[in-house]
């Protein structure tokens, strides 16, 4: 019978859930009587108290059965179960899947990783809470997946399988024959086979498969395609041996060349992905808080100097001296002497937090889209040190493995866009921070003395945006007259620096 198959193993995951233990002493109820017996003894909702335990007496059972409120049982589902989207972080309702490192086939270890996926917030693998075979991968790279459905299905031993709750046993409905149809499990194909399927409106399961074991392969579904009528280009089927990738290639190619001749051009719909989809929820967020923008330029001869200094007497094989780590450790000092420019705001109380630790966020593009990493306690940091962390984020960045602490609990934003281009910017806040700093590329501009004489002098131009509605013009003035005077005089570093 199914109850018998529910052993008392693991842990639950809510209080309000019912096991349904079986006992030798009594004999076994149907799964009918079971339902009756349930709805008839146990009352629809109950309290833990605070030991966490709670006692439950079952008419099948001369004892009474105590369980943790974090219990799980294990059931018998033929060996095939299906591995989800597990919660990645919190607020996370959907990933992209980047890659599989698995195949259709492959024996799996337990905590082996199974793909790379991608969030609002950092780049994740996820792993293999079973140990089997990998039946059926369902998605391909690119796709969207939410959180909970299913990435693959794996054949497990029963004793891995995860409980059916009193609720799926309860809606147990016998498949009809249409369902059946519909469901692809029983077919064997690759995901780019499948996908090929779903694009010209294939029921794989109608397609009669020609590989091992009746898989089904390409030119099965474009062989199907032909006969059906869905394909009418007979060089599809001169293709059917052809790489799948080529076939794609070979489709795009005529159809460039097909506008090239007519004189027309499609539009191409680009989907917004991973940290370019951030971008939109925290820029659309941003552009509602009143801004304000604080201008000036900062001369950076000595800086100049001073990196000059740093890169002849490096002993560090690879590490690389800029401007930045010496601006991030000045701009900590600066905080330093006015701390509400280190604050973010919360809207629901109206407060506004002085933040401890000066957590500096580096604006960085990558070719995944703009990410925000930031160097955490920098105030407790050597200029050396800065610059080896800022080193390894550009290089996690580069290769999409930022971790979501790399990427979260930021103070302020330094935006160099000047390593790229520009004068200045001017930046919207990174909430619930309630500034950002847009730094302009260093050029040679001539500049008049006291004295009436013309130099050339090493320029910088920032531009600071504030949150008004927790700044002012006056604080944000005197913090970058303080940020100023580290940067053109930086050896005041050594006389603050503890």
């Amino acid at each position: 019978m199914l109850c018998r198959r529910i052993l008392l193993k693991k842990v639950w995951n809510n209080g309000r859930r019912w096991l349904l233990p079986s006992s030798s002493l009594s004999p076994v109820p149907t799964t009918a009587e079971y339902k009756r017996h349930f709805s008839t003894h146990i009352m629809a909702a109950f309290s833990l108290p605070q030991n966490n335990q709670f006692t439950l007496k079952i008419p099948y059972m001369e004892n009474i059965c105590k369980f943790s409120s974090n219990a799980v049982a294990d059931l018998h589902t033929n060996g095939i179960v299906d591995v989800p989207l597990a919660q990645t972080g919190e607020g996370i309702a959907e990933c992209e899947l980047l890659k599989w490192f698995i195949q259709e086939g492959d024996e799996v270890e337990e905590f082996q990783p199974l793909c790379e996926v991608q969030s609002d917030k950092a780049t994740i693998e996820i792993t293999s809470r079973y140990k089997g075979r990998v039946a059926q991968v369902l998605h391909v790279p690119g796709n969207i997946v939410k959180v909970g459905e299913t990435l693959l299905k794996m054949a497990v031993e029963d004793t891995q399988v995860p409980l059916v709750t009193l609720s799926n046993l309860e809606n147990e409905k016998q498949p009809d024959t249409k369902s059946n149809k519909d469901f692809t499990g029983g077919v064997l194909s690759t995901p780019a086979v499948r996908n090929l399927a779903k694009e010209h409106g294939i029921n794989i399961n109608d397609v009669q498969g020609s590989g091992k074991d009746g898989r089904v392969l390409k030119e099965d579904v474009l062989k199907y395609a032909t006969q059906e009528g869905i394909i009418k280009d007979p060089l599809v089927t001169a293709t059917a041996t052809a790489d799948l990738g080529q076939l794609f290639h070979r489709e795009k190619s005529s159809l460039l060349e097909s506008a090239q001749v007519s004189g027309h051009y499609e539009d191409t719909i680009v989907p917004l992905r991973g940290f370019q989809r951030t971008m939109v929820k925290t820029m659309s967020m941003a552009a509602k808080v009143p801004h304000f923008h604080y201008v000036e330029e900062i001369d950076c001869d000595a800086l100049a100097e001073l990196k000059a200094s740093f890169q002849t007497n490096n002993l560090e094989p690879g590490l690389k001296f800029t401007f930045l780590p010496v601006l991030i450790k000045s701009l900590s000092m600066a905080l330093s002497k006015y701390p509400m420019v280190n604050s973010c705001f919360n809207e629901e109380s109206v407060e506004v937090i002085l933040r401890g630790s000066h957590n500096i966020g580096i604006a960085m593009a990558t070719p995944n889209g703009l990410v925000v990493p930031n160097i955490k306690n920098v105030q407790s940091l050597s200029i050396l040190e800065i610059t080896k962390e800022l080193s390894r984020l550009q290089q996690l960045s580069l290769d999409n493995k930022l971790s979501p602490a790399d990427i979260s609990g930021g103070t302020i934003t330094l935006s160099n866009i000047g390593a790229i281009g520009g004068k200045f910017g001017a930046p919207i806040v990174n909430l619930p921070e309630v500034a950002i700093i847009a730094m302009g590329r260093i050029q040679k501009l001539p500049r008049v003395a006291d004295d009436g004489d013309v130099y050339s002098a090493s320029i910088m131009t920032v531009n600071i945006g504030a949150d008004h509605r927790v700044l002012d013009g006056a604080i944000v003035a005197r913090f970058c007259n303080e940020w100023k005077r580290f940067i053109e005089k930086p050896e005041l570093l050594m006389l603050h620096m503890k």
